[in-house]
This record gives C-alpha cells, sequence and structure tokens, in this order.
C-alpha cells in the first residue's frame, strides 16, 4: 500500500475586488463552499464556507483580524486555522493569496479519484 501525498492545486477566483475590505463572499470550487475574507490590512483568509452547527454561512458571518463569527448562533472560527473559539466542530482552512494580477488564488487539495 503506497501513501500518495496530495497536492495542492490553485483556484483562480477572479478579481480581489468582489471582496469588500472587512467582508467575506462564498465561492463554489470543485465542488465545495470556499468563503473567502479580505481583512482590513487587505490581506486574505479562506474557510469553509458552511458553519457545522446547522448550516450557518460563514461567507456573511462578521470578522475582525482574528475570528468569525457565524451570523445565526455566533459561534466564533480563528480565520488562520479554522478552530473554534466557542466549541464547535472546527472549518477548513485553505491557503489563499493575491497575485499579480490581483486575483484571488485559492489552494485546495487535490481529491483522489474514487474516494
Amino acid at each position: 500500500m503506497s501513501a500518495h501525498p496530495k497536492r495542492e492545486l490553485p483556484h483562480n477566483l477572479g478579481s480581489v475586488d468582489q471582496v469588500p475590505v472587512g467582508e467575506g463572499r462564498a465561492f463554489g470550487v470543485e465542488g465545495e463552499q470556499v468563503a473567502v475574507f479580505r481583512l482590513r490590512d487587505g490581506s486574505l483568509r479562506a474557510l469553509s464556507a458552511v458553519c457545522p452547527h446547522k448550516g450557518g454561512p460563514i461567507a456573511d458571518g462578521t470578522i475582525d483580524q482574528q475570528v468569525v463569527m457565524c451570523p445565526l448562533h455566533q459561534n466564533a472560527f480563528e480565520l488562520d486555522t479554522g478552530c473554534s473559539t466557542t466549541g464547535a466542530e472546527p472549518l477548513q482552512a485553505y491557503n489563499v493569496e493575491i497575485d499579480a494580477e490581483r486575483n484571488i488564488i485559492l489552494q485546495m487539495t487535490e481529491r483522489s479519484v474514487g474516494n
């Protein structure tokens, strides 16, 4: 049995300008919903877009430099790691950056076929 390391594949989500500073937007990527947040310092963070508690829209949550708060039941998640600060299941965190053309580039781990 051989283990193949999964590699990250870049996904161009379009212009960073579609995410206002201090807010989040949800994107469908590879069959998953991903919330991309543009912090007040201009940096980006990306997490799973659906709260594990009751399916709340994480992209619509309130953010600061460290956490996003789910708009439904105020579960809070660290923007860097996806870990909950309120006891909920964690969210998946993704690597995200802005390229030279000011596009959002999301790194998503390659899925294995048949799994």
